[in-house]
């Protein structure tokens, strides 16, 4: 019995786990990795855990500078010139040196020391570069990380002729420099935010303190905070996210990729957000009848703007409801087609076998399948598709008599009035709500058509953005709002920031007009 027992014990004595092994290899001792968190002196331990928490990347380069110094970063995130320049350079000559010696040689803008491995990992992720003493245990971080972004160019969603031809791109520091650049003013402020947990996506909110609503801030910070997300990749995501309605169809934030729309934005008293590696940014408070509205606007005589402001109003009404009043008018009310017209009607259609319904619905899908098909393929040859496509179907189904001549007019009326809009977005929503509007004409005639109407105007009345009234400034009415909204007045009447959002200044400039005649001295 008694050598039995001492079988166990020597048995137990000898049983030694791998990571007991690994650590005793490496000179591991209890106190090192009693806390996990925290930065171990031994460099061979602090090279270990960073391999075992990024699981041995293969892009991990790790250089050991004798006799105490260890470096570590993530190849092709950093910027090599810094790198052998500013770093290795500077690290050969001081290698017996402290952490906050090393940090005060380093000549790079950004450098930071860390205690905590966590920390360190996240930063190494981010383009840092991982300086370790050994006997000490703290690391000093560097940040020289490079981030490869096309050049930047002239907008290609958001064109305009008189104005600015630069767009935003996919870097973060470049955006914001770009709106830095048009807003030299120290009240611009900017608050970074990390989100995502898997992707770990850095959002800027900027905002003009001062003129911007604090309420809204605190709305809209609180809004990305709370915010539990594994990943986030656009900033269309992140719209549908902290939006108030994320249920409707219609956009309640504006897409933008003009930062001198971004600006005007900002000045006007609203909220910005850019996104790390998208090339739209973000602007909200946002109401109805902005989204109709261009930058170019302002940029054009009053009447001018004016004009073409009514312009895309009207082309909205016409893109969603010229085909359903076709549709209502051949089905019910044949006595609201003029007496002209009920010949040339008649002859288009006697060799149509289809109803008015399906006939149209036919066509719309065609459109829509052409529009398609000519923004997923390449420039040249979706202009291609889109020209020849539709010439040779709409010929063809004349000729086969699936259609009449006079819907292939509407509908294509129709499909071009869609593109008036200056927001891609709104323009999806009025290519949507087409259809179950010529569905409800089919069925009830006028009345469905006034149905569907009420229905949409009762949803625009209940929505908001950011908690601001959607519909602003008609409802609520705020007479003073109207200078600038469906038209657009001499810039002098023009002087107040929009009651929309909530502005603490609420004046733009001086409305008082510079006499020509003054004199100047």
């Amino acid at each position: 019995m008694f050598n039995k027992r001492l079988k166990i014990q020597f048995a137990k004595k000898k049983t030694i786990k791998p990571a007991e092994i690994q650590k005793e290899q490496i000179g591991v001792t209890e106190a090192e990795t009693g806390n996990k968190n925290h930065i171990p002196s031994s460099g061979h331990v602090f090279i270990q855990q960073v391999k075992d928490a990024l699981h041995n990347p293969a892009d991990l380069i790790v250089k050991i500078i004798p006799p105490n110094l260890t470096l570590i970063y993530i190849d092709d995130i950093v910027d090599n010139r810094p790198l052998n320049d500013q770093i290795l350079r500077g690290l050969y000559k001081s290698t017996h040196e402290s952490p906050e010696k090393i940090k005060e040689l380093l000549s790079i803008p950004k450098v930071d020391l860390s205690s905590h491995l966590d920390e360190a990992i996240l930063s190494l992720l981010n383009g840092t570069v991982l300086i370790h003493v050994e006997g000490y245990s703290k690391v000093v971080l560097g940040n020289i990380a490079t981030r490869k972004s096309r050049s930047l160019s002239a907008p290609e969603n958001e064109s305009q002729v008189i104005g600015s031809q630069v767009g935003f791109n996919e870097s973060l520091s470049t955006n914001v420099s770009l709106v830095r650049r048009s807003i030299i003013n120290r009240d611009l402020c900017k608050e970074n935010h990390v989100i995502g947990n898997k992707t770990n996506t850095t959002i800027a909110l900027l905002y003009m303190k001062g003129i911007a609503s604090e309420q809204m801030v605190n709305t809209l910070r609180q809004r990305i905070t709370d915010l539990n997300i594994d990943a986030l990749i656009d900033s269309s995501v992140l719209v549908q996210l902290i939006d108030d309605n994320s249920l409707s169809p219609f956009p309640q934030m504006l897409l933008t990729e003009r930062p001198d729309r971004f600006c005007e934005g900002l000045l006007n008293g609203k909220l910005g957000i850019i996104v790390d590696g998208s090339s739209m940014a973000i602007i909200c408070p946002q109401t109805f009848i902005e989204f109709f509205q261009s930058r170019e606007d302002q940029n054009l005589r009053w009447p001018i703007a004016s004009f073409i402001r009514l312009l895309r109003i009207g082309a909205v009404f016409l893109s969603v409801y010229l085909t359903p009043l076709y549709v209502a008018a051949l089905t019910f009310h044949y006595e609201v087609i003029p007496q002209s017209l009920l010949i040339p009607l008649s002859e288009s259609r006697a060799l149509v076998p289809f109803p008015p319904i399906i006939e149209a619905l036919i066509l719309e899908l065609i459109i829509e399948l052409l529009r398609e098909a000519g923004a997923r393929l390449p420039t040249k040859i979706g202009q291609t598709i889109g020209i020849v496509g539709g010439i040779v179907i709409g010929t063809a189904a004349v000729q086969a008599g699936i259609t009449s001549n006079i819907l292939i007019i509407i509908v294509a009326l129709s499909a071009l009035a869609s593109f008036t809009s200056p927001s891609y977005m709104m323009g999806n929503v009025i290519r949507v709500i087409r259809f179950p509007i010529i569905i409800l004409a089919g069925f009830w005639g006028f009345y469905g058509i006034m149905l569907a109407f009420c229905f949409i105007l009762i949803h625009l009345l209940r929505q908001s953005s950011l908690g601001s009234p959607y519909t602003a400034p008609f409802y609520p009415p705020r007479l003073i709002d109207w200078r600038d909204s469906l038209i657009r007045l001499p810039l002098p009447f023009t002087y107040m920031r929009p009651k929309v959002t909530r502005p603490q200044d609420e004046k733009k400039y001086n409305p008082e007009p510079v006499n020509p005649q003054k004199k100047v001295n």
